[in-house]
């Protein structure tokens, strides 16, 4: 893909007349290329300089590039409210033969709040093949909880579980282990 700039004055502004120390934070050079990446894309260029003279615009080459927006970066878990709603969602579940992962959180614990983002970049990933939801402990009936992990209903059947009470990162990778069994 190539960049589409008014005139090639723009990108040799952004390129060459930047302030040293910023561009050096944020681009890594190896000699003739320059790579830059923010949190919604980059670019990289390619300034090849003609036998050690000094770079000219035409001799100036950059391509930018952008993540995939035709699938959503994260997906909101639906929170369960009440048992009702509970059975409803392991029946229509059950009825499209889909598993669906529901995360056992309380609102005050640390670890659950920082766990949840995390989880929804999940759901992203398996958006068509699994569905994520989550139960706040405390704002629901007592006899509604069931667990106080991320379990993996199928069949309207638990069928594996994660304690949460690791690191982030090793809850996901284990939950990442357990959807991939079932979807």
């Amino acid at each position: 893909m190539s960049v589409l700039a008014a005139s090639s004055q723009i990108l040799w502004r952004e390129f060459h007349h930047r302030d040293h120390h910023h561009h050096q934070q944020l681009c890594a050079s190896s000699g003739n290329y320059s790579f830059f990446a923010g949190k919604s894309g980059g670019f990289w260029g390619d300034f090849r300089n003609r036998e050690d003279k000094k770079t000219s615009k035409r001799d100036m080459r950059a391509e930018a590039f952008w993540p995939d927006l035709s699938k959503p970066a994260s997906v909101e878990m639906e929170p369960i409210n009440d048992c009702d709603h509970l059975d409803r969602i392991l029946s229509h579940a059950q009825e499209i033969s889909q598993p669906i992962l529901i995360d056992w959180m309380a609102s005050w614990c640390r670890k659950c709040i920082y766990l949840k983002p995390k989880l929804e970049k999940l759901a992203a990933d398996y958006d068509t093949k699994i569905k994520f939801y989550c139960v706040d402990v405390n704002k629901v009936p007592q006899d509604l909880v069931k667990r106080g992990n991320i379990t993996i209903w199928k069949d309207g059947e638990m069928k594996a579980e994660v304690i949460g009470g690791h690191k982030a990162w090793i809850v996901i990778n284990e939950v990442t282990e357990m959807v991939k069994k079932f979807v």
